[in-house]
């Protein structure tokens, strides 16, 4: 029994290490040893939301719900609104906030012609909440980063995965969904980096 505990206790201890940071699969970042700049692509096909594992649109059902019944149909023109703005440019931007800032060498862009593109594929994204002065749950994110030769994206260079990534910072859209998963994205930026620079000499 009491080894069964501690073999429970190693299982669970090692989980626990293994999440919030980002685990290599394959490859290393040789490659990037010549470069200065990563285009960066973001997917949410494959995307699961919250702990029972819905579907966007499952989501934005229940959200749109919840919003109609507590607040009106303005806010939830708003809150939508701000949803797909925030998929399509704002969490790149909030990981390139991330990543840039630890950065000396290798930047990351979407507006220029680069050898290699980052692809980050979301596969599980936890909203968090937020309540105010009697605290907040941070969301987390979950993605597969793949490198692969910009021109040919079928020959992939190395990958990564993002496990539970906690968005421990803080923004001003904190307050609603999509501020707290930015804020994953950024904090994700920051771990790449830091392990960019930790490789790459």
């Amino acid at each position: 029994m009491k080894k069964l505990f501690l073999m429970l206790l190693m299982v669970v201890a090692t989980t626990a290490v293994a999440q919030n940071q980002i685990n290599y699969e394959s490859g290393n970042f040789d490659f990037l040893k010549d470069q200065t700049e990563i285009s960066v692509k973001l997917k949410f096909d494959n995307a699961a939301y919250q702990e029972k594992n819905l579907t966007e649109s499952q989501y934005i059902a229940e959200r749109k719900a919840d919003i109609t019944a507590k607040k009106n149909e303005t806010v939830w023109k708003n809150w939508i609104y701000q949803w797909d703005r925030f998929k399509s440019t704002e969490y790149l931007e909030y990981f390139f906030k991330g990543a840039n800032s630890k950065s000396k060498k290798i930047f990351f862009r979407n507006d220029v012609k680069t050898k290699y593109t980052l692809i980050i594929d979301a596969r599980w994204i936890y909203a968090g909440w937020y309540g105010g002065m009697i605290g907040s749950q941070e969301g987390k994110l979950t993605a597969d980063l793949t490198f692969v030769e910009t021109d040919n994206p079928s020959q992939v260079v190395m990958r990564l995965q993002a496990d539970k990534i906690q968005g421990k910072q803080m923004n001003k859209d904190f307050s609603w969904e999509y501020g707290r998963i930015a804020a994953t994205y950024e904090v994700l930026g920051k771990k790449l980096a830091k392990e960019i620079k930790n490789a790459v000499k």
